[in-house]
C-alpha cells in the first residue's frame, strides 16, 4: 500500500470515529420537531461550528400554507400498575412515548390503554417510533412482546409535558464561495434516539462542513441546513426566498449510517447538474449504489422541489 493511500486509510478512520462518538453523544437526547432536545443538538453542533445562526421561529407563525406549532417538552412519562411500578417508561427509552404526547395524568382500565399502545407485531422486539405532531392526543409505544404482560384492570398514566406556545428551531451555516451559486445540505433532526435516522446524517453533515471549512478553493457556496423535518424546511423555504432562488441544487442526508450499497434518490429532472455529479463520483469510485427516481415520499427533497421552489433536489 502506497503511503497516500495509507494516509487516506488512517484518514477516514479518524473521522469515522469522530463521527460516530458524535452520534454517541447525542442518541440520548430526546428531539422532536420543536424544543429543547432540538436546542440541544444544535448546540452540540454549534460547538464543532460557532458560526452556525440558531434560528428561532414563534408558534403561530405562518410559513406558507402551514403554521408553526406549538412547542412540545416532555419530563418523564410512564404507565405503571396500580401499586406505582412502571410497566412502560420514558426514562428507560425515549421512543417509549409518542412524540407531541398532550400532557395526562389519570387512571385508565386496561382497554383504553390498549387503544393509545403502539406495537410491531412482526417486529416483536423493538420499540416503534411514532409521532403526532398535528393531532392532539398521547400514547405509548413497546415492543410486543411486553403487550402479554399487562394483564391488570387498571393502569395509572402519566405524561409529565408541556404543549404551549413556543418556537421552532433551526440551524444554519453559510460557507461563501467563489460563486454566489449555492448547493444545499439538509438533514433533519428531529427525531430522538435513532441512530441511522437521523444521527448518522447529522454527524455526516457537520463533518462534511468541517471538511468544506478547511478548502480554500470552494467554487460554490454552501449552506447546511440542520432542521426538523418537513415544517423546518417548509419555514426555511418561506423565511428565506432569496437564498432559496440562488440555490443550484440540494442534497438531503438521511439514512446513511447503515451498512450496504450507497441510495441516490434523483431529483424530478433526473439529468440535473447535482444529478449527473453524484452519479459521476459513484461511477468513479466504482461501488455499488442504486439509483433511484423522483417520488413525492420520502424526505425534505419534497418541499425544496415543490412549486414555487423548484430546487433540484437529491437524497443520499
Amino acid at each position: 500500500m502506497s503511503s497516500n493511500v495509507a494516509d487516506a486509510s488512517s484518514f477516514s478512520a479518524e473521522i469515522g470515529e469522530a463521527m460516530h462518538a458524535f452520534a454517541r453523544r447525542l442518541y440520548p437526547i430526546c428531539r422532536s420537531i420543536t424544543g429543547e432536545g432540538v436546542r440541544q443538538t444544535l448546540s452540540a453542533v454549534q460547538e464543532m461550528h460557532p458560526e452556525l445562526v440558531v434560528h428561532a421561529v414563534p408558534s403561530g407563525t405562518p410559513v406558507n400554507d402551514w403554521t408553526v406549532p406549538d412547542e412540545w417538552n416532555v419530563a418523564d412519562a410512564y404507565v405503571a400498575d396500580m401499586s406505582g411500578n412502571r410497566v412502560v417508561d420514558f426514562r428507560e427509552h425515549n421512543l417509549h412515548l409518542v412524540s407531541y404526547s398532550e400532557p395526562v395524568d389519570t387512571v385508565v382500565d386496561r382497554a383504553t390503554l390498549l387503544d393509545h399502545l403502539h406495537t410491531l407485531p412482526d417486529q416483536p422486539d423493538v420499540i416503534p417510533y411514532k409521532t403526532s405532531y398535528y393531532q392532539r392526543t398521547w400514547g405509548f409505544c413497546l415492543q410486543h412482546k411486553r403487550l402479554s404482560t399487562l394483564g391488570d384492570p387498571r393502569y395509572q398514566v402519566r405524561i409529565d409535558a408541556t404543549l404551549q406556545p413556543g418556537v421552532l428551531n433551526y440551524g444554519e451555516l453559510f460557507l461563501e464561495g467563489r460563486t454566489d451559486r449555492e448547493i444545499i445540505v439538509s438533514t433533519h433532526v428531529c427525531h430522538p434516539s435513532l441512530a441511522n435516522d437521523n444521527l448518522s446524517g447529522i454527524a455526516l453533515s457537520a463533518y462534511l462542513a468541517q471538511y468544506l471549512k478547511e478548502r480554500s478553493d470552494r467554487r460554490y457556496s454552501y449552506r447546511f441546513l440542520f432542521l426538523p423535518g418537513t415544517i423546518g424546511a417548509i419555514t426555511w423555504l418561506a423565511k428565506n426566498p432569496d437564498a432559496a432562488r440562488r440555490a443550484h441544487g440540494a442534497f438531503v442526508v438521511a439514512l446513511v449510517g447503515a451498512p450496504g450499497p450507497f441510495h441516490y434518490k434523483q431529483s424530478p429532472e433526473g439529468n440535473a447538474h447535482i444529478d449527473r455529479v453524484v452519479n459521476r463520483v459513484l461511477d468513479t469510485l466504482d461501488v455499488e449504489y442504486v439509483r433511484r427516481d423522483f417520488s413525492p415520499y420520502g424526505y425534505d427533497e419534497r418541499q425544496y422541489t415543490s412549486p414555487g421552489y423548484g430546487i433540484a433536489s437529491g437524497s443520499l
